[in-house]
């Protein structure tokens, strides 16, 4: 599971295009991941949907890749361990900011974890962000506030557990930097549901809550491949992109998120739609084009 570099005879990947394509995938199965969520319906708690889709994704992983050799042996088990913590905790926050608030209010709070990931790239590796850089990833934050309407609704409660999951979203992705240099993208998401699985077992072990028709099975069973299929290719896509510029692309989640309200379920396509989806588009555009210019086309990462 461990990364050692491009293997022999692989052709590099120009990485204003790789990331970009493995953040933009990511992005279209997080929203499959938030529309199986919605469709579980209100009986399954945080905890029962946290522990369905961490143990479930450890139970695939160790499934598919660890029949042969100890699945966990990686680089820097202390900072995956980390990883693996802030990762679920931020899931959690979501999920339940998600419960507390209308879920524009929170989707624009949490979206703002690429202006924290700028945040501790620089505390934690003295890496600045330009202006321009820093402009797009504004326009992100005002686009996603645009598209839903945003005012500030709910509780203080609410509003304070979704910037936390903010914060620890913004912190994981930019610990992705150190991880990814000797661990693939496998074993960083098998520590995040190892991790998940043990922060939300106590509570699911006290009141579980079980699927019981076939139609909770197919759901939780869309949970565990539709997030295990998402994360593996965000974490591919960070070998390509560093922690904050993968949030701007990843913003395109929200996009997504409100074409399937639009195709599906009714929603109206107003001008707060078309308005902020064309600023999230063009500030992800544009900080591609900033990277592209930035690195030689072919180089395999940032």
């Amino acid at each position: 599971m461990a990364h050692h570099g491009k293997a022999r005879g692989q052709v590099p990947l120009d990485a204003a295009v790789a990331g970009p394509l493995f953040m933009l995938s990511a992005a279209l199965l997080f929203t499959l991941l938030n529309i199986f969520i919605k469709l579980l319906g209100p009986q399954f708690r945080v905890w029962d949907i946290g522990f369905y889709r961490f143990c479930g994704g450890v139970l695939v992983l160790l499934a598919v890749f660890g029949r042969r050799r100890n699945p966990y042996r990686g680089y820097n088990i202390r900072l995956l361990v980390i990883r693996g913590f802030t990762g679920s905790a931020a899931f959690v926050c979501l999920v339940t900011a998600i419960r507390l608030l209308p879920v524009s209010t929170a989707l624009v709070i949490f979206y703002s974890f690429p202006v924290f990931s700028a945040l501790f790239s620089f505390l934690i590796y003295g890496e600045r962000v330009g202006r321009y850089e820093m402009a797009c990833t504004l326009g992100v934050l005002i686009g996603v506030g645009i598209l839903f309407d945003f005012q500030l609704a709910g509780g203080f409660l609410g509003q304070t557990v979704a910037l936390l999951g903010g914060i620890f979203a913004g912190l994981t992705v930019t610990l992705i930097r150190s991880l990814r240099e000797n661990n693939g993208p496998v074993i960083i998401y098998l520590y995040l549901c190892t991790m998940g699985t043990l922060v939300t077992l106590p509570k699911f072990a006290l009141h579980p809550v079980w699927p019981v028709t076939p139609f909770e099975w197919v759901m939780i069973l869309g949970i565990i491949f539709s997030s295990a299929t998402a994360q593996l290719l965000m974490n591919q896509g960070f070998f390509y992109c560093r922690g904050w510029e993968g949030g701007v692309f990843m913003s395109s989640e929200v996009v997504f998120t409100a074409v399937v309200g639009i195709v599906f379920l009714g929603d109206p396509a107003t001008w707060r739609f078309w308005a902020g989806g064309l600023m999230i588009l063009t500030s992800g555009i544009a900080m591609n084009r900033l990277r592209a210019n930035r690195s030689p086309a072919g180089e395999g990462g940032s």
